[in-house]
């Protein structure tokens, strides 16, 4: 697991797609947050919090983090070097964990100098150190876990198909249908305990409630079984192509 951990790393880093897109994640955050007038704009808010980039930065990584994972297998699949992985030490599960581990670390390097906000923050308060460090931290752990999701649903589209760009439309469209569809298809109910049970069954509503700083131990259960079904999935579409 750990040299195809490694591999990977490598394979991001001696290209120019690593640092693309940890580029393109800040950029786009910049420009959203302290440049375009919307609702993004922290000083249209009004309000020196991290808000705005919690409610950013799960959209920006639904596109982000498909195009880190589309060629981790299909190019494998492709290129017919799937087959000599086969052969190789290590089981089905540690190629998919390292090739996993790889893209989630990837994701995580593009949050890191977002760290830099929380300063910025800091000195515009009106009052200066008015500042809710611990939500701030709490909804950074949110978006942590939810890049595990996106990860492990990116990497079974991979799986899926040979072409890299079909295998980033499957991963956009599962990460957006889960973390917001089923947010829409609760507003048809009328029911107050069927709309609040069909819109918990998103991705968007479990997020929301950890950047809000409530930690719920149902919330990451629910984030790691998601992760861990899509991984399970990825295994077993790799095994179905060995056979």
């Amino acid at each position: 697991m750990w040299a195809i951990f490694k591999r990977e790393i490598s394979s991001f880093f001696s290209s120019p797609i690593a640092y693309l897109i940890i580029g393109l994640f800040l950029l786009l955050c910049g420009l959203f947050l302290w440049v375009f007038e919307g609702d993004y704009n922290i000083f249209s808010s009004g309000f020196a919090d991290m808000s705005n980039f919690f409610l950013l930065a799960p959209w920006i990584f639904l596109f982000i983090i498909p195009a880190i994972c589309m060629k981790s297998i299909s190019e494998e699949i492709k290129l017919g070097t799937l087959e000599l992985l086969y052969i190789k030490p290590p089981s089905i599960w540690k190629i998919v964990l390292g090739k996993y581990g790889a893209a989630v670390l990837l994701s995580c390097l593009a949050v890191i100098p977002t760290l830099v906000y929380l300063f910025a923050l800091n000195e515009l308060g009106t009052t200066r150190g008015n500042f809710d460090l611990g939500l701030a931290l709490g909804s950074y752990l949110g978006l942590f876990f939810l890049i595990l999701t996106y990860a492990s649903i990116s990497l079974f589209a991979s799986s899926v198909t040979d072409s890299q760009i079909v295998a980033f439309i499957l991963g956009l469209a599962i990460c957006f249908a889960l973390f917001y569809v089923s947010e829409g298809i609760a507003t048809l109910f009328q029911d107050g305990e069927s709309y609040i049970f069909v819109k918990n069954l998103s991705l968007k509503a479990r997020f929301e409630a950890m950047a809000r700083g409530v930690l719920d131990s149902r919330d990451l259960i629910y984030f790691l079984s998601l992760s861990f079904l899509f991984l399970y999935l990825t295994v077993h579409q790799i095994n179905n192509k060995r056979r």
